[in-house]
Parts: structure tokens; sequence; C-alpha cells
């Protein structure tokens, strides 16, 4: 079976690989399982060094990369540069301070004398998405790389050369062979592979339903696994916001990546006082956005990831549309060629009807019209999602005591939800469990061994 990778810019297909066979992917296990004999005794300083040179590499690369994201899932070329910036980040930030994060531990028992310390638990299975070709895989790998773990990645078989490159990256940087290995196969397999008894722990990105398979395969071989799922997030405007700065601020959240980001604001909902103004200008602003070539410097929205995906959401809007919401701008296919699809603004969802609960990934926004602040807040928490959101205020204060009341691993005050590398990411309910980046994000596979002394 091949793997085949497509732009979708132009529905055409670029390169076609082989799928490893299950000799080859047994033969990367045991070399990431042997080499973690060795791995698990280097110094941090050791570590550092290797993460080091793999962020020299990508940022010196960081066009060559770019245009690769590009081509592979059709994200707009500035926002591709972007994303190899903030992994090269990424990889600085924790060879800096893993050391520091991971240090020892002191207790203070009753008697004699006890810490704990932070030792690697083996090899570690990631399986990463498309959207973020490079970040998702970056996240995931650097921190465990400094904890002493060594890595088996499946990437996204739409960005097969992303894999691939970040592989060749490692290599390049002179990694020890068997640190960080690409696997090449299909989704199917994945899953069947948390059963080795010589991986320890998993790592997931996607779906819901991905997500439930993974866990549940984990569960069932006792292994810690981290889930990072769908989004719904909810994008709060109260009476006292800019709505000027909200609007610029709303379509930033929404139509960043084309709309297929798990943290892109989705659920719109303001406030009576200020709702009319707020929906009259983002209604503006939606239909001046320029659809186009992703390589375009002049180009805001590109295409969706492929066919099938455009076709889902067109499908979405239709059935959303047949219950009872009102296309305000955009719902159509933008292009003949290529999946593009128009920015698009939905109003009038109904609560109760199945499709309200559903995730839009795709550059399709949803507006809501509130009485007050507890309206908006109950209307946040009523998704099945819980991974970020955001509220717009000039209060603070009041900003801080709504957060405090919705359902989501990430709340942002006055700015979309985002990701930097000392920010911790993650969700609740169905957007999954664990943290990964900041300090948060080096803990999650580690043996926290207590050590004792009487």
């Amino acid at each position: 079976m091949s793997i085949q990778t497509t732009n979708p810019a132009t529905n055409k297909v670029l390169k076609s690989f082989d799928e490893m066979t299950d000799k080859q992917v047994e033969a990367a296990i045991a070399k990431s399982n042997a080499f973690f004999q060795e791995w698990k005794k280097t110094s941090y300083d050791e570590r550092s060094k290797v993460l080091h040179k793999v962020a020299k590499l990508m940022r010196e690369r960081k066009s060559e990369f770019a245009e690769l994201i590009t081509l592979e899932m059709g994200k707009v070329f500035a926002q591709a540069e972007w994303e190899v910036n903030l992994s090269a980040d990424i990889l600085d930030y924790y060879a800096d301070n893993a050391a520091a994060f991971l240090a020892d531990k002191n207790l203070n028992p009753e008697s004699g004398e006890a810490f704990i310390r932070n030792s690697p638990i083996g090899v570690l299975f990631g399986v990463m998405p498309w959207n973020f070709p490079f970040y998702q895989i970056v996240r995931f790998a650097a921190p465990n790389i400094m904890v002493g773990n060594t890595i088996l990645l499946k990437h996204a078989s739409m960005v097969p050369q992303c894999g691939i490159a970040i592989e060749e990256l490692f290599r390049e940087a002179q990694a020890p062979e068997g640190l960080y290995i690409n696997l090449l196969i299909s989704g199917k397999r994945s899953t069947a592979l948390v059963s080795d008894e010589r991986i320890k722990g998993v790592s997931l990105t996607g779906s819901e339903g991905a997500g439930s398979s993974f866990a549940e395969a984990a569960g069932k071989h006792l292994k810690k696994s981290v889930l990072e799922l769908g989004g719904s997030d909810a994008f709060i405007i109260l009476e006292d916001a800019d709505i000027d700065t909200v609007v610029e601020m709303a379509v930033a959240g929404r139509f960043n990546n084309n709309g297929q980001s798990c943290i892109a604001s989705k659920r719109f909902i303001a406030v009576a006082a200020v709702a009319d103004e707020f929906l009259e200008k983002f209604v503006d602003k939606i239909a001046s956005l320029k659809v186009g070539d992703p390589m375009d410097p002049d180009t805001q929205v590109g295409p969706l990831s492929s066919e099938e995906a455009l076709i889902n959401i067109l499908d979405q809007v239709q059935r959303f549309e047949k219950a009872g919401a009102k296309i305000l701008v955009g719902g159509k296919r933008a292009s003949d060629t290529g999946a593009y699809m128009q920015p698009t603004l939905l109003t009038n969802l109904k609560r109760g009807v199945p499709t309200f609960q559903e995730e839009l990934f795709g550059p399709v926004a949803s507006f809501y019209k509130v009485e007050n602040e507890q309206e908006a807040i109950d209307l946040a928490n009523d998704s099945p999602y819980g991974l970020g959101g955001s509220i717009f205020t000039k209060d603070i204060k009041r900003a801080k005591q709504v957060a405090d009341q919705i359902d989501s691993g990430m709340i942002f005050i006055n700015e979309p939800t985002t990701t930097q590398p000392d920010l911790p990411f993650g969700g609740t309910k169905g957007s999954g469990y664990g943290r990964e980046l900041s300090e948060l994000g080096i803990h999650e596979f580690v043996n926290k061994k207590l050590i004792r002394v009487s």
C-alpha cells in the first residue's frame, strides 16, 4: 500500500511512498528500544545539544520547510514560516529549561531523607495530525527527548514529506540513530502498535474517534496516554469590549490556518448590547477575505487540507442550514480547482439540534446573540468539547471571574486561544487529557521515582 501526498491547491498528487512492512516496523521498534538503554544514561547537556542543533537547522531552512508544509496541506506560506519558527523555539525552550524542570525535588519526611527523581520510562509512540505538521511533532518529541525517552512517530498520511523531513533533520543534526524514528504506516496500523510491550507511553493528537480507540488500547495494556482532540472554542464578547479590535481578533482566531485548528475560535457569542455592531462588522470583514493560492503573499485563506475535507464541511453547512441555521456570508465552494471554500458565517443555530454539538473544522464560524454574561457562560459550556476559549472585555477582574466558570483547559482574555512554548496546552471533556508545552508538558511521560534514605 502506498501513502500519497496531494497538493490541495490543485488536487494533484505530488509523490507516493511505500508503506513500511511489518518487518521494517519491528526493526524500528527494536532499534528505538535498544537505543533507549543508552540514551537514558546521557546528561541533560548531551541531550540539549541535539535539540539546539535541530532548532538551528530548522531556522536556516525555514523557507524550504514552510513551502513543504504549504504544498502538502495548504497552509498560507507566511503562517507556515511562523510554524517553523515556533517549532525551533520549542526545541530551544526544552533544551534550555529541561534540567531545571526535571531537577530532584527534596521532600521533608518526619525522619531520614527523601527526594523525587524524574526518570525516563522508555520508547514513546506518537500519532500526530496534518494541520501543524512541524509544531505538533516538536511539542511531543522535544520534552520527551530531554527526559531521556526515545521517539517513534507516525505522522498523518497526508503529510509524509514533512514526517520524512523532520527525521532527516535529526539525522543531519547528528542525533544518535534510534533517538527519533519516523514510521510510514497507515492510521489503521497505529492502534495495534500500542500493545507492543516495548512501547511504554503513547500520545495522539487528532479526532475524538481516533483518541477513543487509542485510549482504549492504552488502557487495556496499562500504558500512560496523552490525548489532544477536537475543540469548539467559544469567543465571548462582553458589552464594554472594543468592537473594532475584537473583529480583527475574531477573524484571526477563526481563519488562521484556513480555519483548521483545534484551538480556532469557532463559536462567537456576543451579549445583546454589542451583538448587532459586532455581527455587521464581522460579516463585512469575512466577506473581504482573499481566498487563493497559499503561496501568494496577498492570500488570507488558502485551501482546506484535502478535497475530502472540503466535501465534509460543505455537507456540514448544508445540514446546519436544513436544521434552521442561516448563512450570512459564504457557504459554498470557492473554486472549481483545488479544495477551496468560501469563508462562511452561520447564525440562528438551535440548541438541542444534533448538529449544534459538532465541531466545524474549516473556514466556517457560528454566531450567537445572548442577553447577558450568564447566558454567554451557559452557551460556552454547552459543548462536548473543552479545549480553549476567549473573553473580551476591558474589565480584567470580571474576565477572570467569567474564566473561572468556563469548562475548558485554556482561557485567554482579550486574545484568541493561541500557543507558545512556555504556556501549557491541553483540554478537558471531549478535548482529551494531559498537557503539552511549558513545564507541565515535560512531566507526562516520566517515572517520578521516590528515593528514600532511612
